[in-house]
């Protein structure tokens, strides 16, 4: 016997008038939208575009810092600026090349240091077994919040000639250098205690930006690890509490089920936790690393550069540049090619580590 299916009933089209309607209602949504939205975008075309945009231009310009850059006296140089730092040999492309090296040194050490720490003392604070926590939470996060200016102040003290640190070293038998009077680099330091003092000729001969490949090998200076150690430990306490919601946010029966299996902390810590905090270690590894190619703080307020520009770096380069040698094309250019260093890196740092985390998610489903 034959069944009937069922028809199904459409539902009646809409009229002109109610799509009108619907259109006029989207409309005074997207017009509200925009109208709530205005002041944040005024702000930020105000205060943040159109000083980017003139900042450009001086760095194209020959403006001497006297009146508007914007003033028909103000001249069009291209690329000059540009040119007497990256390509033309002399005192600007040298200052360059010592800023980059030394911030990059600041940046490899700096910011794997900071990172692991701050996963460390994240782990450290969510365990439930920890009596104290909040005051364990308040007592990391509380060096980010002081003042970098007591910060450095005491710094200053801790690594005097007779400071904290050295009496502690002297303590142990050990003499304490100079901490920021030494510029001697720490890698040039270990191959002259295993008897390498001069340079060889490959790396002597060659190099970049001016600078030999043996100066730019030659490590963080002295002077420059204290302020590593500063910016390690002001900055751990912050980058805890982006950790900390991503492991509460780790299902308990995960690891309950991983160690039935019989994984190990290690093993449970490399195949589960950090593949589920991928996205906040990429967030806070690309903080870290855009905050420690902007450092300015702590040079300005403790080496300024010094000793033999082992300590400076492009940001602080740029405010001496500008201010102080009023070169305001040259400082704002220098600006401008730290802003493409730290887009490259922050790119070059996504790429790796979704490779990397598209990898561990390959062997995981191997396993």
């Amino acid at each position: 016997m034959a069944t009937a299916t069922p028809l199904t009933r459409r539902a009646p089209a809409a009229s002109p008038a109610a799509r009108r309607g619907g259109h006029r209602g989207r409309r005074r949504e997207a017009a509200a939208g925009w109208l709530f939205s205005a002041p944040a975008l005024i702000l930020l075309i105000v205060f943040l575009l159109v000083p980017i945009l003139m900042a450009a231009w001086v760095s194209l310009s020959d403006w001497g810092g006297i009146g508007s850059p914007l003033a028909s006296g103000v001249k069009s140089v291209g690329l000059a600026n540009y040119r007497a730092l990256v390509t033309q040999p002399g005192l600007p492309q040298q200052d360059l090349a010592m800023s980059l090296r030394d911030n990059l040194y600041y940046v490899v050490l700096v910011v794997p240091l900071q990172t692991a720490l701050a996963l460390f003392l994240a782990i450290v604070v969510s365990r439930k077994a920890l009596r104290g926590r909040g005051f364990f939470r308040t007592a990391f996060y509380f060096p980010s919040v002081t003042s970098s200016v007591a910060v450095s102040i005491v710094f200053l003290f801790l690594f005097a000639d007779s400071g904290v640190v050295n009496g502690l070293l002297g303590y142990l038998g050990v003499h304490g250098p100079n901490w920021f009077s030494d510029p001697n680099g720490l890698l040039h330091m270990i191959l002259s205690g295993a008897g390498v003092t001069r340079a060889p000729s490959v790396l002597a001969g060659h190099g970049f930006l001016g600078m030999s490949w043996w100066n730019w090998l030659s490590g963080p200076s002295v002077a420059m690890m204290t302020l590593v150690i500063l910016a390690v430990w002001t900055t751990a306490g912050t980058f805890m509490l982006l950790f900390l919601p991503a492991l509460y946010d780790i299902s308990a029966d995960l690891e309950e089920a991983a160690v039935m299996d019989g994984a190990g902390s290690w093993t449970i810590f490399r195949r589960i936790t950090l593949p589920l905090i991928r996205p906040v270690l990429f967030l806070v590894l690309t903080l870290g690393m855009i905050g420690t190619w902007q450092v300015f703080d702590q040079v300005f307020l403790i080496t300024q550069g010094n000793p033999a520009e082992t300590t400076l770096t492009p940001a602080y380069l740029a405010y001496q540049v500008s201010f102080g040698n009023e070169q305001w094309g040259q400082g704002a250019a220098i600006a401008f090619i730290l802003f493409a260093i730290i887009i490259a890196f922050t790119v070059l740092q996504r790429l790796l580590l979704r490779g990397r985390g598209d990898a561990g998610l390959a062997r995981g489903r191997r396993l």
